[in-house]
């Protein structure tokens, strides 16, 4: 109970910071933290995977809805949530009995960094390329995937270093 208590208090608290804070900050022009998908990684293994791909529909809706994107953060929070099991599982080998919370504590530094990075950048790809919808100027697209992920996971590992122990 406590965990979809936190979840849910989660989920809000995401969905503020990226509508009132994040989505009005553009650094440079190529930079747009996504610090929402956050909640899409932290949650626990064994939350059965219809239940996170709704879970990422309502979430990238909402954001969509904030953001006059047209479906853009919604298709791209569901295919992280689709491929977010496949890729706990090439990356850790997780007991069968255990539900752990994706984190540094659970996963360890390395792995959880390959982990959240991967679907990060999968994440933010799917937004600049559906959002330019062409590969003209794929160069200014790149540049704009590449340091976006790499501030959002600055982002992501700032927040998981200040959690409980």
């Amino acid at each position: 109970m406590l965990t979809i208590f936190q979840n849910i208090i989660r989920f809000i608290v995401l969905v503020l910071v990226q509508v009132l804070i994040l989505n009005n900050i553009q650094f440079l022009g190529y930079i747009n933290p996504y610090l929402y998908i956050y909640f899409i990684l932290t949650l626990p293994i064994r939350v059965p995977r219809w239940a996170v791909l709704i879970l990422a529909f309502v979430l990238g809706l909402i954001i969509d809805m904030f953001s006059n994107t047209a479906g853009l953060h919604a298709f791209a929070t569901v295919f992280v949530a689709f491929v977010r099991m496949p890729t706990i599982n090439v990356l850790t080998s997780i007991d069968e009995s255990s539900n752990p919370e994706p984190s540094v504590r659970s996963f360890g530094w390395m792995t959880y960094l390959r982990y959240a990075g991967f679907l990060v950048l999968i994440n933010n790809a799917l937004i600049f390329i559906l959002e330019a919808f062409s590969f003209v100027n794929f160069g200014i697209i790149a540049i704009k995937i590449l340091l976006s992920s790499v501030v959002t996971l600055l982002l992501i590992l700032i927040i998981q270093m200040f959690k409980k122990r």
